[in-house]
């Protein structure tokens, strides 16, 4: 790979995790460059409240927007590319984007997270900006109290998101997106848990301002919050075409410091095994982060070297 160069860390995925540990590697003094694809789960964030520091909350464009603008401040490089093929050479990995553009790095950290398994309705971006779609309940459960909610995906993983929201609401029905029967011993727990329970629909609808369920027999539900659960997609495709391990769930294991099973290969936030939230990524970003850097060979500053510190805090 002679002439190549080498950046410390190629991060693949803009979202919270990759600009956080960007952010991190170059206070470390470390040369990064970061794929962003564009897609990041948190966009679909109206407004998130659980973001530590913002008692008004702040949306997801507005987050993405502020990492950004940050990490760009200490020198990050952000390319709007997709990464499509990662390949181990000598030295370290070699990233191939879409556009056919090859970045060279000693390490590589993948923050590429899932992608929600969602109701193919064209107004599905419109619901979620208004809430009547809600795609986490850990993150705007307590924004749903006491709406009448509804919780939408196959019967036996959907009734165990139904109990959950009975955290949030007296009123909670689970609406099966499969035919499987309820049998006795699940009926009676949700009746001792007062979920309604209802057959797989004919539609899902959408008025404007709530999701409405029509039943073959012409007859409609209306919920305020309706919470689909209907799985995701691991985006760890990069990773497991060079052998990287996995779980039951197609997630990354990775160790203590955030490596996965290849050598000099980290990942980070939902595209591990681990709880899907903003504040789990941006935890594993600082870990993965200082351990680049502390195995990455070392950059002692000398008496000469010099940085620019414009509109940085002291």
């Amino acid at each position: 790979m002679a002439g190549m160069e080498f950046k410390d860390c190629i991060v693949i995925g803009a979202g919270p995790g990759g600009m956080t540990a960007a952010l991190y590697l170059h206070r470390f003094h470390r040369n990064v460059t970061v794929l962003d694809a564009g897609n990041s789960r948190a966009r679909w964030i109206p407004r998130t409240h659980n973001c530590p520091g913002f008692p008004g909350g702040l949306s997801g464009d507005e987050l993405l927007s502020r990492l950004h603008t940050q990490a760009v401040e200490y020198g990050t490089r952000v390319i709007r590319a997709t990464a499509s093929q990662m390949l181990p050479v000598r030295g370290g990995f070699q990233v191939t984007d879409t556009e056919g553009e090859r970045h060279h790095g000693r390490t590589v950290l993948l923050a590429t997270g899932i992608k929600d398994a969602l109701p193919p309705q064209p107004w599905m971006e419109e619901a979620v900006a208004c809430g009547a779609i809600r795609l986490c309940a850990i993150c705007d459960g307590y924004e749903a109290s006491d709406n009448n909610l509804a919780v939408y995906g196959p019967l036996r993983s959907a009734f165990e998101h139904a109990r959950f929201m009975r955290t949030y609401s007296a009123t909670v029905t689970l609406v099966q997106s499969d035919d499987v029967a309820v049998d006795a011993q699940l009926r009676q727990s949700a009746e001792d848990l007062n979920i309604t329970l209802m057959t797989r629909p004919r539609d899902l609808l959408f008025d404007g301002t709530r999701c409405v369920f029509a039943e073959e027999n012409g007859k409609h539900h209306h919920f305020d919050t309706v919470y689909p659960v209907l799985g995701s997609r691991s985006q760890a495709t990069l990773a497991t075409a060079l052998g990287a391990s996995v779980d039951t769930k197609n997630e990354l294991v990775v160790s203590a410091d955030q490596m996965t099973s290849i050598d000099g290969l980290y990942a980070i936030g939902d595209v591990v095994s681990a709880l899907n939230q903003i504040s789990v990524a941006v935890g594993h970003a600082a870990i993965a982060a200082t351990a680049i850097h502390n195995v990455l060979p070392q950059n002692p500053r000398s008496p000469g070297s010099a940085c620019s510190k414009r509109n940085m805090p002291l």
